[in-house]
């Protein structure tokens, strides 16, 4: 069977930059970010102070208040996502397609603030006092369940859990879903809620996170005085479907989806291979399922963590698989403006990709103040830069040697 083309035809997000596309996209262009003091723990109890929080997002104007109460906020973040992304594509889900519409939605952690919560109650009060609604609110695959339930999608529904490559491998094996037929349309992406105390314990105890005390320069990938992430939440989903849907009903076409490669360390729990040769192997895998050459991509929205080694090993992942064409290539880490988002980040970054195809803009890395000889490549640093924009690639990695890179294009 002729594998089929799959457009990107609706977007929906909830950032710390902005609770939908047409803001986040805005604030992303200006190089505004969206880390600041952190609210939702104690900052004082921890040796880090900063953080990436979603602001003024208000769950009931896409779900029914009974329906919040039994959500983790990582499930909210979808949901609502899931719905702009559909309203956005102009798709109804009704029951002529419902069994051919899918979910797959990437979840690194689950819901950490409802384990925290209930944990207590367990503790405090006994095994009786613990919400019937506890492993349902818990488990990561719940913001997939939820979105089909809420949208009445019946396809395939599924949660790739990979870290912080969670959103990205979601995306691609919903982008394969689709390509081999065995759904019409899908909504796929990747959320992430763990700005608690546990997960925030938990990262400053592996000191993976930053300590930097200035909320407006902590997050500064490819930086030479980087020193850590800064955490992130919210999610970004998108409606994929096939070009042939697409066209029959009329849809806007942000973009094609046209490669993706999924590969495994086999090498540490936390830290990249060595000269990130697994992240080379992914890029090169979905260049190759891309059916283009090096030459052909524009730009790339690099993992860029803000991290000593995945910055340096990054930077040279893209020379081995991108040789001179390297040092000609447009590379940037939104992170340094939205924090790390984890499980939601691919998701975001993928949204961001489409974006910046649509809108021949690639966004900057703000922050970049000093450079560092590890990293010699050309980051758009700290402003936006308007330029066509044919075809993105973006790169995902997460603890256990995950590492997943998706390919966009501008449709034509």
């Amino acid at each position: 069977m002729k594998e089929r083309r799959v457009v990107i035809t609706g977007l929906g997000a909830v950032t710390p930059v902005g609770n939908d596309v047409k803001s986040m996209w805005e604030n992303i262009v200006a190089g505004n970010s969206g880390i600041d003091y952190i609210t939702k723990v104690n900052k004082d109890d921890f040796p880090v102070h900063v953080a990436a929080e979603i602001k003024d997002f208000e769950p009931k104007l896409y779900i029914d208040k009974k329906d919040i109460r039994k959500m983790d906020l990582f499930t909210q973040y979808a949901v609502a996502s899931a719905k702009m992304a559909v309203e956005d594509a102009n798709l109804t889900i009704d029951e002529s397609i419902a069994d051919r519409v899918g979910v797959w939605i990437g979840c690194g952690i689950g819901g950490m603030q409802t384990y925290e919560e209930q944990l207590r109650k367990f503790i405090e009060k006994g095994y009786k006092r613990v919400s019937p609604f506890f492993v349902p609110m818990l488990i990561p695959d719940m913001a997939a369940g939820q979105v089909s339930i809420q949208l009445g999608a019946k396809g395939i529904n599924s949660c790739t859990v990979t870290a912080c490559a969670s959103g990205a491998n979601s995306v691609g094996d919903a982008f394969k879903a689709v390509q081999r037929g065995d759904v019409d349309y899908i909504i796929t992406g990747g959320t992430e809620s763990p700005i608690t105390n546990m997960a925030f314990a938990g990262f400053s105890s592996m000191k993976a996170l930053t300590q930097n005390d200035d909320p407006n320069t902590a997050s500064r990938p490819f930086d030479k005085n980087r020193d850590g992430f800064v955490m992130g939440e919210g999610a970004g989903l998108m409606v994929m479907e096939t070009l042939e849907s697409a066209k029959e009903r009329g849809a806007h076409i942000y973009a094609e989806i046209i490669g993706y490669g999924a590969t495994g360390d086999a090498f540490h729990i936390t830290a990249p291979a060595e000269d990130g040769e697994g992240a080379a192997r992914a890029m090169q895998q979905a260049i190759s399922d891309a059916g283009i050459s090096t030459t052909d991509v524009d730009y790339i929205n690099a993992h860029g963590t803000s991290t000593e080694l995945n910055d340096a090993y990054e930077t040279n992942a893209i020379k081995t698989v991108f040789k001179d064409h390297a040092k000609d290539l447009a590379i940037s880490s939104t992170k340094s403006m939205t924090g790390h988002l984890l499980g939601g980040a691919g998701g975001v970054e993928s949204v961001i990709s489409v974006k910046a195809i649509d809108d021949n803009t690639i966004p900057a890395t703000i922050n970049y103040e000093t450079p560092d000889p590890d990293c010699d490549l050309d980051y758009v640093p700290n402003e936006s830069r308007q330029q066509e924009v044919n075809v993105v690639m973006s790169n995902s990695l997460g603890f256990g040697g995950h590492n997943a890179t998706l390919i966009f294009k501008k449709y034509k």
